[in-house]
């Protein structure tokens, strides 16, 4: 009888977090290819200026150097499935990843609002994209 509670306890457990795995985490509420799974740590970030260059997606493309850190100014216009997203501004468009924990603690952000975004541009033989480090609304 133990035995049978047992199984009925784990079993509820591991679906409850298939459950809550399947529901997108706060952070991004536009258009999404796939789920992935809730953040569930919150950080503070800084909010003062910067000396690192704001750039246009097309400028950051065709001058970009491996590892260079720069801002993009814009929205992030879909999820890609996993920390893949892609983000826009009037240049152009570039692949970005985003952990969970980049995301403003406690705010959402839509695919009509217009983010900052600070990270490195990773240019490999492939593949262009941005590794986002910190986002911030912009004005």
């Amino acid at each position: 009888m133990r035995h049978h509670i047992l199984t009925a306890a784990i079993a509820a457990a591991l679906l409850a977090g298939t459950v809550a795995q399947a529901q997108p985490a706060a952070g991004y509420t536009g258009p999404s290819v796939g789920a992935r799974p809730a953040a569930t740590e919150k950080h503070g970030s800084y909010s003062g200026p910067s000396s690192v260059p704001l750039m246009g997606v097309k400028q950051l493309l065709e001058t970009g150097q491996d590892d260079q850190h720069a801002r993009l100014q814009g929205r992030i216009v879909s999820h890609d499935g996993g920390d893949k997203y892609t983000f826009a501004d009037d240049s152009g468009r570039i692949t970005v990843e985003i952990d969970d924990d980049r995301f403003p603690p406690g705010q959402t952000i839509s695919a009509e609002q217009r983010v900052e975004l600070f990270g490195e541009f990773d240019k490999g033989l492939r593949k262009r994209e941005f590794e986002v480090d910190r986002i911030t609304l912009a004005n």
